[in-house]
């Protein structure tokens, strides 16, 4: 239902507070993730995984574990030979214009082990105890190498070499910006900050496991996995691993317990099941144990960069730099936060008139990082925000008018950045304006008063951002009308809890009528697609919504000849109103559905005229608009026990533009996760290897998630300036939480701290960090 309907809008149409289509089901328990998918005369795989975080493999004993009851077969590199490697899904030039080196990833290894818990092996056997007995007594004989694990170390002289054909572990040396202007404007600078800061590398942890089920069945593959996209992920794993036409795979998504980001690309444990289906001829399941996705699973961020701001003597922006290291683990990742993405971000809503980025992404033996809610956002943002507090404390000015000096203005809408991005529309200074309202920013002198009664030191952060969205790209639109009189959306991004299918059926009751109870959303069968870009990026509602509002314009297109013979009337006469064609100036009318089953029935007859199409269904492939720029400002009020260095988010007022919002209920949600998923990197998470390259947080006992007891109370709020790049004016919302919660909470704290004469802090801030910070002080 459609709860606090505003009743100038259509009953479930664009701009209700809809509710998730999908929740009845998943709170009842009858949601089908990939653990659920179960196949008859299915054996399960485990992997056997290294100890080691380097080493050389010299072989691999698995006679023991074959004799083991129920075990039907051990796999290792030599057999997966024949399969091409996992391929970066992006490659960029470096700052000489040469190729970033990256090697392809192996389903297994055969010569060479480069980060503890990395798969050598798997077994697969009736049952899923047999399959763990087993593997538990496959011997690796590996010949241990010395490891690197942060990637300025990595870089250094004589460091441990992780590819041969990769010197000195620098797989990109990036850059952007005209370095002698840059140069020649700070050298100019009235004043120059500079940070040196640590974007903390984070371990996903989706509530659902990586799991997966692989088939082989009448000459192809079937892959039933939680992924981002079913489309794009079949062809990256066709194309490049198993060397085959498209065609002859199919990837099969339910539901999906989150990825952020995590499950987006190509595993070797799915080439293993593939191969296992094929040979074996039968299916194969494996479901991932929670503490081998802490070592296995893609991780996120994993920052060093060092920050500059140059400023005239009015306090205006001449020019931001960036130049730091990214670690991408032990194979190539996606190479996107510290490159492209930084130079996109970091700018943010002020108007800047230079921008400099050079990077370094650097192997190393860890996991692979990979894109993690925001994928360079959130950093770019954070980057910016923290140099304006610092600057404007450097400088003397008032933080919130050292914003505002630098806004971009509305009437300078269209804005060229010199990041190559042309923003199309947005209100910054008006939009903070209101934030700074909603947190109640000129009462905070009361609350800080009353932190301090209690012994608490209190301080509040700006976190203001401009996300630049994934760039265009071919998105399938189709509308199917079934004979039970449902109407199916098909497009190819994918629900990961997102919510599409109340969003899209939105979209498609504003622009057809259609009843939204007759809606159904499908996505997750790449048999289906015609092309798909998948979830991320915050892509969905631009990319699905823009090709949904195509498809229906090609129904409405298709309709009008359709009634014009239904209803005996020329084309030229019939209109479409509220759901209905209709013969203009008179009463006759037939709605949409009833007049895809007149023609479907027709056809099926073989009495339809020649004139009449032969469906009303739609199958559409859509050019994506630009990239939009949603937009907004944080405020996050801290309180810190200094006895203990606990912190905790006392308040939080966000506001936030989206452009059109499609659905307000599903928006706000969006952005208390995101936001929490924020204060969980501020405050909490924080991966650690050992020098051995052993990985220390291993598990919930070592590596700290945000609860529900870290949730601020919420202020939210909406200042929505339509974008003017798409139909549907919509801007995206789903990676803006993280965004805005890192430079607002670490703004806030630094804030409290400063009286202790502390001028910056790094994610995370831990108590047992915060408390020796206000004692070393």
């Amino acid at each position: 239902m459609a709860p606090d309907s505003d009743p100038r809008l259509p009953a479930f149409g664009i701009g209700e507070p809809v509710r998730r289509t999908e929740d009845p089901k998943l709170l009842r328990g009858q949601g089908r993730y990939t653990d659920d998918v179960n196949l008859e005369g299915q054996a399960y795989a485990v992997m056997v995984r290294s100890p080691h975080a380097h080493g050389i493999l010299k072989g691999i004993d698995a006679a023991e574990a074959l004799a083991m009851p129920g075990v039907l077969a051990v796999y290792t590199g030599a057999d997966l030979a024949d399969y091409g490697g996992i391929k970066c899904p992006v490659s960029l030039p470096d700052r000489h214009g040469k190729p970033m080196l990256a090697p392809r990833r192996p389903a297994l290894p055969t010569d060479r082990i480069r980060f503890a818990g990395e798969a050598v092996a798997y077994v697969v056997a009736e049952t899923a105890l047999q399959a763990r007995d087993a593997a538990e007594l496959v011997l690796l004989d590996i010949e241990p190498l010395p490891a690197v694990t942060e990637a300025r170390a990595a870089l250094m002289p004589g460091a441990p070499q992780l590819h041969a054909d990769v010197p000195g572990n620098l797989a990109l040396d990036f850059h952007f910006g005209d370095a002698d202007a840059v140069a020649a404007a700070f050298a100019a600078a009235a004043h120059v900050t500079r940070l040196e800061i640590v974007n903390n590398r984070i371990i996903v942890n989706a509530m659902e496991p990586r799991a997966a089920v692989g088939q082989f069945r009448e000459g192809r593959w079937v892959l039933h996995v939680g992924c981002q996209g079913v489309f794009g992920l079949r062809n990256a794993l066709a194309a490049d691993v198993l060397n085959v036409e498209p065609g002859r795979l199919q990837v099969l998504t339910a539901q999906v317990g989150g990825s952020f980001g995590m499950k987006a690309g190509v595993y070797p444990e799915y080439v293993c099941l593939l191969h296992a289906a094929r040979a074996l001829d039968r299916p194969v399941k494996w479901t991932d144990a929670r503490s081998e996705s802490f070592l296995s699973d893609n991780h996120g961020r994993g920052h060093e960069m060092t920050a500059e701001l140059a400023l005239d003597a009015d306090g205006r922006f001449l020019a931001v730099r960036l130049d730091g290291t990214g670690n991408t683990g032990a194979y190539p990742g996606l190479p996107m936060p510290i490159t492209m993405n930084a130079v996109k971000n970091v700018l943010g809503v002020y108007r800047t008139p230079l921008v400099e980025v050079s990077t370094k992404m650097v192997y190393t033996n860890t996991s692979v990082v990979g894109p993690y809610r925001g994928a360079g956002r959130p950093e770019g943002n954070y980057y910016m925000e923290r140099l304006i507090d610092t600057a404007a404390a450097e400088i003397g000015v008032d933080r919130v008018e050292l914003r505002r000096r630098n806004h971009i203005a509305p009437d300078a809408m269209p804005y060229q950045a010199p990041s190559g991005m042309a923003y199309d529309s947005g209100e910054f200074g008006a939009l903070m304006d209101q934030a700074l309202s909603l947190a109640d920013w000129d009462g905070y002198d009361a609350r800080k008063a009353a932190s301090a009664a209690r012994g608490k030191l209190r301080g509040r952060g700006i976190g203001s951002y401009l996300e630049v969205n994934a760039p265009p790209s071919k998105e399938m639109g189709g509308l199917r009308f079934e004979e039970d009189g449902t109407v199916t959306m098909v497009t190819g991004t994918l629900d990961y809890g997102q919510g599409h299918a109340a969003t899209f059926a939105q979209i498609v009751v504003g622009h057809l009528g259609l009843p939204f109870e007759a809606i159904r959303l499908l996505q997750g069968d790449s048999d289906q697609l015609i092309a798909g870009g998948g979830t991320g990026g915050s892509r969905s509602t631009i990319a699905s919504g823009t090709a949904l509002v195509e498809a229906a314009e090609l129904v409405i297109e298709k309709g009008r000849e359709a009634a014009a013979v239904v209803l005996e009337a020329a084309t030229v006469d019939i209109e479409f109103v509220d759901g209905q064609f209709g013969i203009v100036g008179t009463d006759r009318r037939i709605g949409v559905i009833e007049l895809a089953r007149q023609v479907r029935t027709l056809t099926a007859a073989g009495t339809a005229p020649s004139d009449l199409p032969d469906t009303l269904d739609v199958s559409h492939i859509s050019n994506n608009p630009p990239s939009a720029f949603p937009n907004g400002c944080h405020i996050a009020e801290v309180e810190i026990d200094p006895e203990t260095g606990v912190v905790e988010v006392a308040a939080y007022a966000m506001v936030n533009d989206f452009g059109t919002v499609i659905n307000p209920l599903l928006v706000e949600g969006q952005l208390h996760g995101g936001v929490l998923q924020g204060i969980g990197q501020a405050l909490l998470e924080h991966t650690v290897y050992d020098e051995q390259g052993q990985l220390l947080t291993g598990s919930y006992m070592d590596y700290a998630m945000p609860r529900a007891i870290h949730a601020p109370p919420f202020r939210f709020a909406s200042h929505p300036v339509p974008a003017t790049t798409n139909p549907l004016g919509v801007k995206g919302c789903g990676e803006a939480g993280c965004a805005g919660a890192l430079p607002a909470v670490m703004n806030a704290l630094v804030d409290a701290l400063s009286p202790y004469g502390i001028k910056h802090f790094d994610m995370p801030a831990t108590p047992e960090k915060v408390w020796q910070a206000i004692h070393a002080s």
